[in-house]
């Protein structure tokens, strides 16, 4: 099939916006899509744009009963690492933008997140929780090496002594290492490297931008010898594409010092099932009905199980086989022995001339 939307370094093979929301379906306009000309064989490069989003608030709130965090930060929307199966993908749409390409190439920045922290943290009545980063989209995706939104968060947190929770796909993490091996020290700082394929073949189209898998691990190492709890998380597991390498990066994670381990099988829901079906035609064509067949059998029958707890684990006999796997590998590096709790008793409201105004 040809796709005119396939660029080179890109994750998703198409460009299309959704319907969901009443908005006609369209290609995605803009002068660098507009062009169809072709450049050394294919069509040409996407550049990455920035735009400054000016919320009212940044601390977001959620009650879902399956997820272990009551709140948390997304600095940036979109992320430019472009993994296929990111469900954060359908955001997008709120914007008439489409999950696809310009998710990953329109991304959008909040410079004003650490300004905003500090006020909220201020208020009057506020009770702290860990606050959990990297939920929707990557904090330490490429654009943070210029923005440093996620680096002012943290200065935020460590000076109010408030407990954070980070999860990434990124080695950026490591810069950050003077500011959270201090809050780890205090019981304030937890992380969690997604490690998904070590296998640089897969990772190049499932995840194009995000640095490779054993940059990841060494992450793991570098927070774990400065002292800062540090996970490995195979979020998401790909069955027949991925599932192979569940029991080898536990053991390298092993290795790097990771303090345990967790999994979520591959969740594809609204637009970002149709975009992994067409990444499968384009990647793995011999085998695109099976992986299909599997996650469908995971989500019973469905390309997706939005359901509390189901939609974490999948039901199943294949979501046992891998639970089971999971569990036995885990269990022999000895990891998940305790449950890591971090403080909240430390915090202290921002102080300064800003919130002595307020």
């Amino acid at each position: 099939m040809h796709r005119p939307d396939l660029r080179h370094g890109r994750g998703a093979p198409e460009n299309r916006t959704p319907t969901r929301y009443g908005l006609a379906e369209r290609e995605a306009d803009g002068d660098w899509l507009d062009a169809r000309e072709e450049i050394d064989g294919g069509a040409p490069p996407l550049r990455t744009t920035v735009t400054v989003e000016k919320p009212r608030t940044i601390i977001a709130r959620n009650s879902s009963p399956d997820v272990g965090f009551d709140r948390s930060i997304n600095p940036y929307r979109g992320c430019e690492h472009g993994c296929i199966y990111c469900f954060a993908r359908p955001t997008h749409a709120f914007h008439d933008l489409s999950p696809g390409l310009d998710f990953e190439t329109k991304l959008f920045a909040k410079p004003d997140a650490a300004a905003l922290l500090r006020v909220e943290l201020g208020r009057k009545g506020y009770v702290p929780a860990p606050i959990a980063m990297g939920t929707n989209t990557d904090p330490y995706q490429p654009i943070e090496g210029k923005w440093r939104i996620m680096r002012q968060i943290l200065e935020v947190l460590s000076e109010t002594r408030h407990p954070v929770c980070i999860t990434t796909k990124s080695d950026r993490i490591v810069r950050d290492i003077d500011i959270l091996a201090p809050m780890a020290a205090k019981g304030l700082a937890s992380a969690a490297l997604s490690v998904t394929s070590l296998t640089p073949e897969i990772s190049r189209t499932l995840e194009p931008r995000a640095p490779a898998g054993r940059k990841r691990l060494a992450a793991i190492k570098a927070l774990s010898e400065a002292g800062i709890p540090a996970f490995v998380a195979i979020a998401p597991v790909v069955p027949g594409v991925t599932d192979h390498e569940i029991e080898h990066i536990l053991e390298a994670a092993a290795e790097a010092g990771a303090r345990g381990a967790f999994y979520i099988p591959v969740r594809l829901p609204y637009e970002v099932a149709p975009l992994f079906r067409a990444w499968l035609e384009e990647h793995y064509p011999d085998r695109a009905a099976k992986v299909m067949s599997i996650i469908r059998s995971l989500r019973g029958g469905r390309d997706n199980d939005p359901n509390w707890f189901t939609r974490m684990q999948g039901s199943g006999p294949w979501a046992d086989l891998l639970k089971t796997r999971f569990q036995i590998a885990a269990a022999k590096h000895g990891f998940n022995k305790e449950k890591l709790k971090l403080r909240t008793d430390l915090f202290r409201p921002p102080e300064g001339p800003q919130m002595r105004l307020l």
